[in-house]
Parts: structure tokens; sequence; C-alpha cells
């Protein structure tokens, strides 16, 4: 049986951030109920319940609306957690999916009706117990208007750049596209995320700092990352917290108030900021 990974902080802070209304958390991953929901037979890890009720709770503490739920890699390819959520609270929620390449067109239409707004790939180097790039796959799922999210895997986001701008879809990298902090802004993997932004059709997530850095709360190393990819392309960038960190064993596992405060740090300006929380959300996954 995989490792049970480490859960969220129990015990959110109250942010000094004021979220403005119809704030979105643009990155979060549910499990469970564990019985209902099995994980996939070659997931590395096996998680506690997080459950929509749980994540709820933490939305009341943070002052935010709405969450996009990204199917796990626990469950592979296996989205029907996420379709019976999205069925349940359809106006809470967007989904990511994780899909199989054989995945019928009337699935893509029942998906998409539920919510479902973009697939997830993945670098060849995170396994093969997830979707990879797939130019095929994503022109199918292009038919239905999703965007592919994509995330690479350290700096090889400069080796996939000219490969995801091939795609119909718009694109959006995850976790600040997986770039390592410490080598600071001007690698060249920093360059790439640029050139993929000055494109129009590329978003990027302001989460999961902890994914980027060895280093622990408040990730520092992260901070000019934010500042330089927020100055580029402000109209873009959407925030998530990455809840419940799962695979974060051995290290500090943040509190969800202080990972929601770091964007008084990465977005300064009240009014970008708002912008990113709400309303560049609220375009990208049609709330």
């Amino acid at each position: 049986m995989p490792k049970l990974t480490t859960g969220p902080d129990p015990n959110p802070k109250k942010p000094k951030l004021k979220a403005p209304p119809n704030a979105c958390d643009s990155h979060i991953h549910l499990f469970g109920p564990a019985a209902k929901y099995p994980f996939a037979p070659d997931s590395p890890y096996t998680a506690h319940d997080a459950l929509p009720e749980h994540f709820f709770a933490l939305q009341d503490k943070l002052g935010l609306s709405t969450g996009v739920i990204v199917s796990p890699g626990g469950y592979g390819r296996n989205y029907a957690m996420l379709a019976d959520v999205l069925a349940k609270y359809p106006r809470r929620f967007r989904g990511i999916a994780l899909v199989r390449d054989d995945i019928p067109g009337a699935e893509l239409k029942r998906l998409t009706s539920l919510g479902v707004r973009g697939m997830r790939m993945m670098s060849h180097a995170r396994g093969q117990h997830v979707p990879n790039y797939s130019k095929e796959t994503a022109a199918r799922v292009h038919e239905h208007g999703w965007h592919i999210q994509f995330y690479p895997h350290g700096t090889d986001i400069a080796e996939y750049a000219d490969k995801l701008l091939e795609l119909k879809n718009d694109i959006v990298l995850d976790h600040f596209a997986s770039i390592p902090a410490e080598g600071g802004t001007e690698q060249p993997a920093v360059k790439a995320v640029l050139k993929l932004l000055d494109t129009g059709r590329v978003w990027l997530k302001l989460s999961g700092p902890m994914r980027c850095t060895t280093q622990n709360p408040p990730y520092p190393s992260v901070t000019p990352l934010a500042h330089l990819f927020v100055k580029h392309a402000p109209e873009r960038m959407v925030w998530g917290s990455d809840w419940p960190h799962v695979n974060l064993d051995g290290r500090e596992i943040p509190n969800d108030g202080d990972l929601l405060d770091l964007m008084l740090e990465w977005v300064p300006d009240a009014a970008v900021r708002n912008r990113i929380l709400s309303q560049n959300a609220n375009k990208l996954y049609g709330f």
C-alpha cells in the first residue's frame, strides 16, 4: 500500500488579506470518501479524505467563493469523484480532468456540461501514470473548448514551450511552471515562460510555491518570480492554494491563511491582486 501523505494544517489562520467578491482558488485537489473512490493501483501515494465540506470551511475562513478542482494524480485517469462533485455543486466548482486518450466524444461533452474547463497534462518526467503531452488528445478536448493545464518538471518548460504553442488550446501553466526558484529570474526556463506569456494564449498559476523550492514558508526565493510574472502579464495570472498540499512529507506544511497572505507580498497593488483573485479566474474558468 502506498504511503499516506501528510494532511493539511487543520487550523487555518484568518488571513490579513481581504479577498474581493467572487474570489477563486484556482487549484485544489479533493479526495474521498476513500471507500467510494479508490486510489489508482499505480498511485505513488494515498491521501486522507479532503471533502467538499472540508474545503468550504476553509473558504469561509479565507473569504473565498469558488474553487477549481484538479483531478488528482492519485486517481490516475479516473475522474468519477470530480464529475460527482461538479454535479452536486455547480455554482461553487469548475474542474480540470485527467482523461484517457480514447475518451468518447459524448463523454467529453458530458464533462463540459458539468463544468470541466481543461485537461491536465504533465511532463514525461513526472511519470506514465498521468497524462503526458499529447497533441492528438489536446486537439480532441479543444473541440469542447478546453484548455491544457500543463505541469512541467524542473526546468523542462524550456523544452516544452514550442510544443505547447503548437496546440490550438489556451495553455495554463501549473505552479509557477515548476521553475526551480533558486535559479533566479535570468534562467532559460524563466525566459521561456515570458515568451509563452507574450503570445496572449498562456496563463500562469501563482500556486504551489513549495513545488518550486525546498525552502520553508514563506518561500522567499519564489517572490522574485512572482513579481516578474505579475508585472509581465497581470491579466493572465490566477492564484491557487494547492490544498490539501499532498506529498510534502518531511517538510513544513504551510498554513492556508499564510499562503493567501503571500499574495500581499507577491502582488502589492491591490487592484491587480483583486483582478488575479477574481476577474481573471472567473474569465478563465467561466464562473
